[in-house]
């Protein structure tokens, strides 16, 4: 028997795409493709920080190379020896845990039925996982919003803003400190919808 067609709603769909869209910004610097797209796609409406967040970030991509974003890129979060900023989120969280906190990442996926990729070199904590991770969750899986909401508060929300705010005070940053102020601002929204929902 075939399982019914299962739609995903706009206003989620949209979510999952944000996700997607972080998560591709944080692991590699755009391509002449994806800031053609930035470039083309419609604006946010509104004055507040996820619009404005969003306008300099399309600006920023305006004038934008993609050599040159691939060398902030790297000087941010590769560099020699030690990045300037970790994209891994267990760093920002680990001397507020009693435990390990990509050992419970990596059980929360598992029992998702969700692993790492041999051929992926970065550990599932990185921004760009767990943010993948959620646009699954919403648009694929179609996780309930308490699970997402439990998901988002253990794993990304309070890391994922302390690495905001980490690639914001670096003076090497320049097109990602609009990447930083955007997803900051995102990830605020997310928090306040699903402490609203209970």
């Amino acid at each position: 028997m075939t399982q019914p067609l299962q739609f995903v709603a706009p206003e989620e769909l949209a979510r999952a795409n944000f996700y997607g869209l972080i998560a591709r910004l944080f692991y590699a610097a755009p391509d002449q493709q994806l800031i053609s797209e930035l470039l083309r796609a419609p604006a946010i409406e509104g004055d507040g920080a996820l619009a404005s967040g969003w306008r300099d970030m399309v600006e920023a991509s305006r004038n934008a190379f993609p050599v040159a974003l691939e060398n902030e890129h790297t000087e941010l979060f590769v560099g020699t020896g030690k990045a300037e900023v970790t994209p891994y989120l267990s760093h920002y969280v680990n001397e507020y845990s009693t435990g390990n906190p990509l050992v419970a990442l990596r059980q929360q996926l598992a029992e998702w039925g969700i692993g790492r990729r041999e051929e992926v070199p970065e550990y599932e904590d990185h921004i760009a996982g767990v943010c993948e991770v959620m646009r699954f969750a919403i648009a694929v899986q179609q996780r309930a919003a308490e699970e997402q909401r439990d998901f988002f508060e253990r794993f990304v929300y309070r890391g994922a803003t302390r690495l905001c705010d980490a690639v914001n005070a670096s003076q090497n940053a320049r097109f990602y400190r609009q990447v930083a102020r955007f997803a900051h601002a995102f990830f605020e929204i997310e928090k306040a919808a699903f402490d609203m929902a209970g």
